[in-house]
């Protein structure tokens, strides 16, 4: 009977235990497929979405990628006299960046691919510049040079991204998510996108894109190092061949102090500077004298409002003109009065073009007409567009005298635009101003029109805008046998108070022009072209 009360009585299970034994999953079977192992908490998990792992594990990639271009991504090597660092950077655009520290950087659109190429400058190699120096005849041999040493630093810049990208993804994806396969994975997917970009880059390569850079910084000198239109067009074919080219001209920016050879100008190429709208601010002498010497400027057209008000009392600002370097060849702008032009015919050096007349400067025939209207003089009426349009009709007929004289005009200038297109097909180029826009088109019957900015930044009334007015001038390349425009060079300033530069080079494209009519022509604008309103420029 003791024994029997020691042993414990047998207890009824509780309400609460009997609830939890009942949602308790079963273990299944044996032989049955589910995994005999598996935990609860498993079987009450919802599995993760698969565009949920997709973006995932793309973000991995892309940053993986990123970490490893930026860490062990880029090649240090030796470009002619130079030491130079190429690196693949992530981009949304694409193309080439060489940046030349001190003096600025350029950019090449060489490409469109999600990847950019940078190339840095780091140093001129002394040795190998002292030795370019005391042996000139190896400039000769530079280029062929400096093309094979592109080509293997980018050989060994292409090997070594891959490796960054593939190593770089596999690496953050074993971190995140610590499982080999998904690692494996992640530098499979960084290859295969590495690879699509270099495709990409294949299929967009614009082996021309070396003659349209954009500089900036002190850089903007480098277009009149870099060579005339006419050498550009004619020996530059291959892209490796341009940009050593034009990295051996860099280095003539950097051996400023040198007995490097001096750049000589192609005697195949004319320089035209176009200037328009100075609008009395006295800076503009500075700059254009400043590009007459750096370009070597053949001849100067300014197409009007240089004045402000066009009085007499403003004449002397007109007085450095005769100084800038250059013949100078003006029409009249809606800014301009009579007494300005008088006042500017008796300067040296000048030409004032107006009602058609022809003159032939530096080896160029150029003609032009006056604006019509002189809106300063609030007394008169501005009669609008119908009186620009006349005045380009007039001008468009004398052109055709011109011609049928035997002595056609290379290029004709009016201030306004509406006035310059009712030239289209009397003469290769037309340039005007007015608008304080750039632009330019191809007209109807194959007459090239071209729109300067403000050379003056608005003038000493642009510090009325929220913004400072940039200061735009071009260079025009000529051949000097058929007189027709090979490239321009836009220069870009930064407005007053700003000291920003800019120098874009474009090509220009032989125009398919309608046959003419005999009769006046009538200029459209194209969509998108710069109309200016009845009322000119107050």
């Amino acid at each position: 009977m003791a024994r029997e009360a020691q042993e414990p009585l047998p207890m009824s299970p509780s309400p609460i235990r009997t609830a939890l034994s009942r949602l308790r999953p079963r273990l299944p079977k044996r032989g049955s497929s589910a995994h005999p192992g598996t935990a609860p908490a498993v079987a009450l998990t919802r599995p993760a979405r698969p565009w949920v792992r997709a973006l995932g594990l793309t973000a991995v990639v892309m940053v993986g990628a990123w970490l490893g271009l930026l860490i062990v991504g880029n090649v240090r090597t030796p470009v002619g006299p130079m030491d130079t660092t190429m690196t693949l950077r992530p981009s949304l655009t694409g193309g080439t960046k060489i940046n030349v520290s001190p003096l600025g950087a350029l950019e090449l659109d060489s490409h469109t691919a999600p990847v950019r190429l940078d190339v840095d400058v780091d140093r001129l190699d002394p040795v190998r510049s002292q030795n370019l120096v005391e042996h000139p005849e190896l400039i000769s041999g530079l280029q062929s040079e400096i093309t094979r040493d592109v080509q293997e630093g980018t050989t060994e810049l292409a090997v070594r991204s891959c490796v960054a990208v593939v190593s770089g993804a596999a690496a953050l994806g074993l971190a995140v998510y610590r499982r080999p396969r998904r690692a494996l994975a992640a530098g499979g997917l960084a290859l295969a996108l590495l690879a699509a970009s270099g495709v990409s880059a294949y299929a967009t390569w614009n082996p021309k894109s070396v003659l349209e850079p954009k500089f900036s910084g002190l850089l903007t000198s480098a277009p009149s190092v870099v060579g005339s239109a006419r050498s550009i067009v004619t020996e530059f074919d291959v892209y490796q061949q341009e940009l050593a080219r034009l990295v051996t001209n860099v280095t003539k920016l950097y051996e400023a102090t040198s007995t490097l050879p001096a750049y000589q100008p192609d005697p195949g190429t004319m320089r035209v500077l176009h200037v328009s709208d100075i609008h009395l601010n006295p800076a503009a002498w500075h700059i254009i004298a400043s590009l007459v010497e750096q370009y070597d400027i053949d001849v100067i057209i300014d197409s009007g409002d240089t004045m402000d008000h066009g009085s007499a009392a403003e004449n002397g600002f007109l007085d450095p003109i005769s100084d800038l370097g250059a013949p100078y060849v003006w029409v009249r702008g809606n800014h301009d009065s009579r007494i300005t032009q008088k006042y500017l015919s008796g300067l040296k050096n000048v030409h004032v073009l107006d009602d058609g007349r022809a003159v032939t400067v530096a080896g160029l025939r150029i003609a032009g007409s006056g604006d019509p209207q002189f809106t300063p003089d609030r007394s008169v009426v501005a009669l609008g567009d119908p009186a620009e349009r006349m005045t380009g009709i007039r001008l468009a007929s004398a052109l055709r005298d011109q011609e049928r004289a035997g002595t056609p005009a290379d290029i004709a200038v009016a201030h306004n635009p509406v006035a310059a297109r009712e030239t289209d097909g009397t003469v290769p180029l037309v340039l005007a101003g007015h608008v304080h826009k750039r632009h330019t088109e191809i007209l109807k019957h194959g007459t090239r029109l071209k729109i300067e900015g403000s050379t003056g930044g608005g003038g000493l009334r642009a510090v009325q805008n929220q913004k400072p007015e940039q200061v735009r001038a071009s260079v025009l390349y000529l051949d000097r046998n058929t007189r027709r425009m090979q490239a321009w060079d836009e220069i870009t300033l930064g407005g007053l108070g700003l000291t920003t530069a800019e120098v874009t080079r474009h090509l220009a494209e032989e125009p398919e022009a309608e046959p003419s009519p005999s009769g006046s022509l009538s200029g459209t604008p194209s969509p998108g072209a710069p109309s200016p309103s009845p009322n000119p420029t107050p």
